[in-house]
């Protein structure tokens, strides 16, 4: 059978995994990103604070995605809770690196005059400070999800939902005809999603980024 009947003939199956695939990531970015800015708010002001944040999850990264998830599966089962809960942690790196980075490179004289007109800080950090911090941290999102949309196939290993099961499925069965097709339908999946998202936070970033502070 060739590549282009075998997508055919599995074609609802595999829209079905693409979507738990893209709906898994996205879930776990919301979650990391949310994590990531209020981890960045608490520690950017400090140099030690930050610098722990930014090592405690650069750590998280280093552990295989495959002995991180083999890991949480006595805790918390199989299926869905390890996905998330690997996925976010992976996540957190680039977010809490880009947060810190960008809400320090925010131009001072800009909080002063905020902070001049009687705006609380907590007003200069949501009106001021994030709003300006917002391409890098944005970027950093975009790196997240290029990572956790691969690091997402190893969930297949727990039960979890995505396209990583029609890989597993194509490398347990290898040397049957449609081994090569499982592998290649999924990874190919995977990279067709991670391009979508990363236009979809390219058209982001041209809504919510004022034209002069574009990178």
């Amino acid at each position: 059978m060739s590549f282009w009947e075998y997508l055919g003939n599995r074609h609802q199956q595999l829209l079905t995994d693409a979507y738990q695939h893209a709906s898994a990531v996205f879930q776990c970015m919301v979650v990391a990103t949310l994590i990531g800015v209020v981890i960045g708010v608490v520690t950017y002001r400090s140099e030690w604070a930050g610098s722990l944040a930014t090592t405690a999850t650069s750590t998280i990264l280093t552990i295989p995605s495959l002995a991180m998830i083999g890991l949480l599966i006595p805790i918390v089962g199989l299926g869905v809770p390890p996905t998330v809960i690997a996925l976010t942690l992976y996540g957190l790196l680039p977010i809490v690196r880009n947060s810190i980075v960008g809400l320090r490179g925010v131009d001072p004289s800009l909080v002063d005059a905020a902070k001049g007109i009687g705006m609380s800080r907590p007003a200069r950090l949501l009106r001021v400070e994030l709003p300006l911090a917002w391409p890098p941290i944005l970027t950093g999102i975009r790196v997240s999800t290029q990572m956790l949309m691969g690091i997402a196939a190893i969930a297949a290993y727990a039960s979890g939902p995505g396209l990583g099961n029609e890989i597993f499925r194509g490398i347990g069965s290898l040397g049957s005809k449609n081994a090569l097709n499982q592998v290649l339908a999924g990874t190919l999946g995977i990279i067709v999603l991670a391009l979508l998202f990363d236009a979809a936070y390219v058209l982001l970033g041209r809504l919510t980024i004022p034209r002069g502070i574009r990178v």
